[in-house]
């Protein structure tokens, strides 16, 4: 059996009468690339600032390399890589300030590493952070994500702004981490990069995770009355959604 590096165990939420998070299931093995899709407000993100420890659940538990996500969460991120859908960096440092920076809070620095991230995300260190695009934004983070020596990788929407080329590099360096052992919780809204990268993935609607399963799983239990597959991401979260309601 194969260790796991994330796990919660009905995983609820609520803040005041609005449930976020309803009884929340998941477990994710190292080695694996875990796709987490849902529509906008289903509860994704919600789900990742309670397993970095940004957000105290209200029941139920959230493990991370067998840690507790609330009380360990130091401990926790010395291991983990974390890349937002909208990333915010500090203006008046340079790209590679805010890379060294993240890099060194894991104790470790791969100099040869980062030149070729740099190199094949297409990044000028040398600008400040406040001259940055979004995409070049993104950018920054995934360097430094993919600079350390990560055992989690906790992606949410980390293509966003990313043109296809780069897309394509990011997908080839998650599967590098995943060949290397390495976890990956992926949320994305792009159908073609859960194909390519996702080993299982799990569907979230209104909190709750109503189907986990591989892709090629979840498009057959949302084929039409005439057995036609979903083509698209917003045509497989419309078929689950009107089976939920």
């Amino acid at each position: 059996m194969k260790e796991l590096c994330l796990e919660t165990k009905n995983l609820t939420k609520s803040f005041g009468r609005f449930t976020a998070l309803d009884g929340v299931n998941l477990q994710i093995e190292k080695g694996e690339v875990f796709g987490y899709i849902g529509p906008n407000g289903a509860g994704k993100t919600t789900t990742i600032r309670t397993l970095l420890g940004i957000l105290q659940a209200s029941s139920g538990e959230a493990f991370v390399f067998g840690k507790d996500a609330w009380t360990d969460a130091v401990e926790i991120h010395k291991r983990l890589a974390y890349v937002p859908g909208d990333v915010n960096l500090w203006g008046n440092l340079t790209g590679g300030e805010v890379i060294d920076l993240f890099v060194s809070l894991r104790g470790k620095s791969d100099k040869a590493r980062r030149e070729k991230l740099l190199k094949d995300f297409d990044l000028d260190p040398t600008k400040k952070c406040r001259t940055y695009s979004k995409g070049n934004r993104q950018k920054v983070a995934l360097v430094a994500a993919f600079a350390s020596d990560a055992d989690l990788f906790i992606l949410d929407e980390p293509t966003s702004g990313l043109d296809p080329l780069m897309e394509q590099i990011f997908q080839e360096y998650v599967l590098e981490q995943k060949n290397k052992g390495k976890g990956i919780f992926l949320s994305s809204h792009i159908l073609s990069e859960v194909e390519r990268l996702c080993d299982r993935v799990g569907v979230i609607m209104k909190g709750k995770l109503i189907k986990t399963g591989t892709l090629d799983e979840l498009k057959q239990s949302a084929a039409d009355s005439d057995g036609k597959l979903p083509d698209s991401m917003e045509t497989l979260f419309m078929r689950y959604y009107s089976s939920s309601v």
